[in-house]
């Protein structure tokens, strides 16, 4: 009995170990768990929208990072609070999937649990709330399906102005005022890159270089690739050249087994050095005879090398990055040698140019690729500060996003929260007919709407009450497409304004919302053990690494 004394404790103290933490209940872990999620959404919600505020995160390694960006806040945030990590897998679902939209997600769902919390404290149970908050989901994507523009199912991704109509919205979320000179940009990129099967394209092949110096205006986009090294040899410009590629350096290399070599006399050492000297040569002359004038190496260019390169008139890249090496091989369509050594006819790639130029202080090598299939496409950013261009690069990748799922289904919505609106007045509508308890749930989900204009009215410095009952007036005379137009601070019809809306970004932002905000309110325990000692879990060695 002297070891049951012991366990000091009861009930689930003595059933789990020390250290432990226990929380049940409404208040202790339902409504807990909303106001971590509430205060992650709040911190989004600024961020949504043109107007919306930029953010200053310092992560854990001190990098700097000044972003309107939801899905970038987030996953520098380090949350850690098990409920609002579940708001931030849900936005990294979005980024994913779709690459835009990841704010209206956390903001969404943030808005859906506050609006729950006012039911919970009405005495409603959770389970009543959740079963309402799914069918106001169903309904809502019926109810999305018409609102999509008619004749939008079937576009031309090849045709620029159509492409622009699409990405526009998504670039100025990002960059408001920028759009349209960003937008044209990403569009180009996208259409040249475009494989003839659109559904088949590589978002990787849009490639992004951000140039210091110079503003937004001097932008450009390159057919092919930009390294931001210089050339190593003298020789700075070859056209329409032949390319080999080594993966593993240019230079004599080392033999495979260790052996001494006895010398006897000063000719003998003369000999071997020559020796050494002649077959290098004999390797350059070989890949020079093959007919390649540039030859790009995934390592060090040894002197000697060097010297017979310049000799045959080569020109010799360095690609240190072995991702940047495949990136380069796919668009020159060269295949990459383990060796020094003859290259074959079918092992060489081409390009129209190979040049160093000078951009802004900087020397960069541009690969141009203008004939034939092209795989990738650079869009050349320029601007005054390292974080502008982090940003900018963040609503190019925001608009290649979106170019890839336009591909696959192009059909818009309104934007400038005309759907969020028209939405909230017919499910407002729908929660009427319901009989049972979720027809409360089903009304306040209706109600979560109203924050899109609320928020983009606020962001923007106008008056959020008078927008939104100027725009619920005009829904109710039956037209569905007047939204918000910012610059004036008024409402007006979208189609005049060209502010869409990709129909799949709304779909899956809305469903992963409702998804996220039942997840968190089916919730009615916290149990955590204690944690473990040792060094992090996510701490990876080689986390660096460039994503390919």
């Amino acid at each position: 009995m002297v070891g049951l004394g012991a366990m000091a404790g009861y009930g689930i103290q003595s059933m789990l170990k020390e250290g432990h933490r226990h929380l049940s209940g409404l208040e202790e872990a339902v409504l807990k768990n909303i106001d971590a999620c509430r205060e992650l959404s709040a911190i989004t919600r600024t961020s949504l929208g043109p107007n919306g505020m930029n953010k200053m995160v310092i992560n854990h390694l001190d990098k700097l990072f000044v972003t309107n960006d939801a899905a970038t806040i987030v996953n520098e945030l380090e949350v850690q609070h098990p409920a609002a990590k579940i708001l931030v897998l849900a936005g990294r679902a979005q980024q994913e999937e779709i690459g835009d939209g990841a704010n209206l997600t956390i903001s969404f769902a943030g808005e859906l649990l506050e609006k729950a919390e006012e039911l919970i404290r009405m005495g409603l149970h959770p389970s009543e709330i959740i079963i309402g908050y799914t069918k106001a989901i169903n309904k809502t994507i019926e109810i999305l399906e018409d609102l999509v523009e008619k004749g939008s199912e079937n576009m031309d991704v090849r045709n620029k102005e159509e492409v622009v109509l699409r990405i526009r919205s998504a670039v100025a979320s990002k960059q408001f005022g920028q759009e349209d000179i960003l937008g044209p940009l990403v569009a180009d990129a996208c259409i040249q890159v475009c494989p003839k099967n659109p559904a088949n394209f590589n978002v990787d092949n849009v490639r992004v270089a951000k140039l210091l110096g110079g503003g937004l205006l001097n932008s450009s986009v390159v057919r092919g690739m930009v390294l931001k090294n210089d050339a190593v040899g003298t020789i700075k410009r070859v056209e329409k050249a032949k390319i080999a590629v080594f993966a593993g350096g240019v230079d004599t290399s080392a033999t495979e087994t260790k052996g001494t070599v006895l010398i006897h006399s000063a000719e003998q050492l003369e000999n071997y050095a020559k020796t050494e000297e002649a077959k290098v040569e004999e390797l350059i002359k070989a890949v020079a005879d093959s007919g390649a004038k540039v030859i790009v190496s995934g390592a060090a260019v040894g002197d000697m090398a060097l010297h017979f390169c310049e000799r045959y008139k080569l020109m010799v890249l360095k690609i240190s990055s072995k991702f940047e090496l495949r990136r380069f091989c796919r668009t020159t369509g060269a295949v990459a040698i383990l060796k020094l050594s003859q290259p074959n006819a079918d092992e060489l790639g081409y390009a129209d140019s190979v040049s160093v130029e000078e951009i802004g202080g900087v020397r960069v090598t541009v690969v141009k690729n203008e004939e034939g299939g092209n795989s990738v496409a650079t869009v050349v950013l320029r601007g005054s500060t390292d974080s502008i261009l982090d940003d900018l690069e963040r609503a190019v990748d925001d608009g290649v996003n979106t170019y890839k799922s336009m591909c696959r289904d192009s059909r818009i919505i309104p934007g400038a929260a005309a759907t969020e609106i028209e939405l909230a007045k017919r499910l407002k509508e729908f929660s009427l007919k319901e009989t049972g308890l979720d027809q409360y749930a089903i009304a306040k989900f209706a109600e979560s709407f109203e924050m899109v204009p609320r928020t983009l009215a606020e962001n923007a410095g106008l008056s959020a009450m008078e927008i939104i009952s100027s725009l619920y007036a005009e829904h109710a005379n039956g037209n569905t497409k007047i939204g918000i137009d910012l610059e004036e601070g008024a409402c007006k019809d979208v189609s005049t304004l060209k502010i869409w809306d990709l129909y799949v970004t709304k779909f899956f932002a809305l469903k992963y919302s409702a998804d996220a905000a039942c997840t968190v309110l089916r919730v009615d325990q916290i149990i955590m053990a204690k944690p473990a000692g040792g060094p992090r879990r996510d701490a990876q060695p080689g986390g660096g690494m460039d994503e390919d």
